[in-house]
């Protein structure tokens, strides 16, 4: 059934141009869709459920995020009305000319357009003219063996959406051959959860160690009180209550060390610092020697 949405956007959709590039699963799509992106001189890409304009999101939730291959396949199809939904929603505020679909098979790119209501696929590329037999099967070794996979934005944009998942930046740079300009991007590189490393949790106590130790390395902290920390899907919720040391300025010395627990907080455990409050309950008067 086509969406209410989709009937009122039918002559602006019309319009668009919509590209496909196609290849299987872990040869280096994601890797190579800016570059593709380019020479089709669109600024719009659809890889696995994510809407994104030149190097940023603007609708939709990886579909790497999904807990099973099977939810991820869906994800990526736009199968659900509601996500099919706000892509519909961001298409009709950017208006593109033109759009790059990425999808493992022909079936799989038609099946996307047709579900967001967009034209017949006009050209496709496929993975085999723009990469060797040798660089796809190192890209596919490296899904299989570490479980990396790539999205093709800056690690900054998704950051925020894989709290918990481990997240590396990539940088890309490729001469495009004498006289034209270079082809340079940030990509990211996460192991979703149906990795073959599983999935993994985070206990309170490596917060409070952190914590602990950080407070020992801040001058203006003399102990700390008490910890509360709540992880939710987005990240973690601290509270902590401390001990100020007598001559240090109360505001400078929180603030200082709010900083660093966020910065390592969010370096050793991938995990979102959400929300970080920290309480200045006492002030220590060391005793005076006589």
């Amino acid at each position: 059934m086509i969406l209410d949405d989709i009937k009122e956007m039918l002559p602006f959709m019309k319009k668009i141009k919509v590209y496909a590039f196609v290849g299987p699963s872990g040869t280096g799509k994601s890797y190579r869709a800016q570059m593709v992106a380019g020479e089709k001189d669109t600024h719009f890409i659809i890889d696995d459920g994510l809407l994104i304009k030149d190097n940023e999101v603007v609708a939709g939730e990886s579909a790497k995020k999904a807990t099973t291959k099977v939810a991820t396949v869906k994800h990526a199809l736009f199968y659900e009305e509601e996500e099919r939904q706000e892509i519909i929603k961001a298409l009709k505020k950017y208006k593109p000319q033109s759009i790059l679909i990425l999808g493992t098979s022909d079936g799989m790119v038609k099946k996307i357009a047709e579900n967001l209501g967009l034209p017949e696929i006009s050209e496709t590329t496929y993975i085999t003219d723009v990469a060797t037999k040798q660089e796809m099967e190192t890209a596919r070794r490296i899904r299989v063996t570490e479980g990396k996979h790539v999205i093709p934005v800056p690690t900054f944009e998704i950051k925020k959406d894989f709290s918990g998942y481990l997240l590396d930046p990539l940088q890309i740079f490729k001469s495009k051959g004498k006289g034209k300009e270079p082809y340079i991007s940030e990509k990211s590189i996460i192991r979703p959860t149906f990795s073959y490393l599983g999935k993994f949790t985070i206990s309170d106590l490596v917060f409070r160690q952190i914590l602990e130790y950080l407070a020992t390395q801040t001058p203006a902290i003399y102990k700390i009180l008490k910890t509360r920390v709540e992880n939710y899907g987005d990240g973690a919720k601290i509270y902590m209550e401390v001990t100020i040391m007598y001559g240090y300025n109360v505001v400078d010395g929180i603030k200082d060390f709010k900083e660093k627990a966020r910065k390592e907080i969010e370096k050793l455990t991938a995990m979102n610092v959400v929300e970080l409050d920290v309480v200045a309950k006492n002030i220590y008067v060391p005793e005076k020697e006589n």
